[in-house]
């Protein structure tokens, strides 16, 4: 309560995108058209996941709640540019501001542990396949999804609980396309060193435990894959693999990119860019990257198109 009586700032402008009106027409389709098909193809996998019976496996169940989190994912921030386009308003408030920042997050930090789930999952199929029924079974498969969303958002609330309480006294322009913390962060006027170190912190928990599990796991699977005697028989083992990796490559490199370190920064645009890649890029190239190496999607999907 004693924040809405120092803070001068109710509200923060965008800066989004400025360019010229016929530019701003044409960011407007480009987007508008990234977000139906980023909706569409992970619409589209959920419900192939959920028609086919041969995919009512692990593995597509975890790649169902990532389709899931992606379609939210983009809809927290892309229908707000949007709207931006259309009206030229760019201003957001404090409190819209904050939920924003706080379900991105939440998104953002749950996938982190999710794909490492996922990496979880591939390694028990490849190095101790005969076991692979008993250990991931359904109750299993379904706590690690549930343990994956409740620990995203948990620590995306303690990483906006501390960002919320900072004083705000001007200017109040963000040079982003939606509430981030570093652009946050910079107009804050009060000491932020216990913000900055905590969300430091929460960043390096949520991102460097799952990326260390998914490295361990990958070198295991690596180690199995090659003592396979057959070249085939290596081929077929890690191209199940394959899909995964190349997410994993995409996600952390632009993630550690931003988020894994100090917080203040000056706001460059190509920081802008860089979130495009990660918040907008990344989850339509998701179903497409894993329908193009899975032949069992594949499959599904073209019964599924087909009917």
């Amino acid at each position: 309560m004693e924040r809405n009586h120092v803070n001068n700032v109710t509200e923060f402008i965008l800066v989004g995108f400025p360019t010229r009106p016929e530019l701003q027409c044409v960011l407007f389709a480009v987007f508008l058209v990234t977000y139906v098909l980023t909706v569409m193809e992970n619409m589209i996998i959920i419900v192939t996941i959920r028609l086919h019976s041969k995919l009512h496996k692990p593995m597509y169940y975890l790649l169902g709640n990532l389709s899931f989190l992606e379609i939210w994912y983009v809809t927290v921030t892309i229908p707000n540019l949007l709207g931006s386009f259309l009206t030229q308003s760019k201003r957001i408030s404090f409190v819209a501001c904050m939920t924003q920042l706080y379900f991105f997050m939440s998104l953002a930090c749950t996938e982190c542990v999710l794909l490492a789930v996922m990496a979880f999952d591939r390694y028990v199929a490849i190095c101790i396949p005969l076991r692979y029924a008993a250990i991931m079974s359904n109750t299993l498969c379904l706590h690690m999804a549930i343990g994956s969303w409740f620990s995203g958002f948990f620590i995306a609330m303690i990483k906006v609980l501390f960002i919320s309480r900072l004083t705000f006294c001007g200017p109040n322009v963000i040079n982003h396309f939606f509430c981030d913390i570093s652009p946050l962060l910079n107009l804050a006027c009060t000491d932020m060193s216990l913000p900055e170190f905590v969300d430091f912190i929460m960043a390096m928990i949520v991102t460097l435990i799952p990326l260390t599990v998914i490295i361990v796991t990958y070198l295991c699977i690596l180690r199995a894959v090659l003592r396979i005697p057959s070249t085939h028989g290596r081929q077929k083992a890690f191209s199940t693999c394959a899909s995964h990796l190349t997410v994993v490559a995409i996600f952390y490199t632009t993630t550690l990119f931003i988020y894994a370190r100090p917080r203040k920064i000056s706001p460059y645009d190509r920081n802008k860019l860089v979130t495009i890649f990660y918040s907008v890029l990344t989850p339509l190239l998701n179903p497409v990257i894993y329908c193009l190496r899975n032949s069992e999607v594949k499959q599904a999907l073209r019964k599924t198109l087909l009917r």
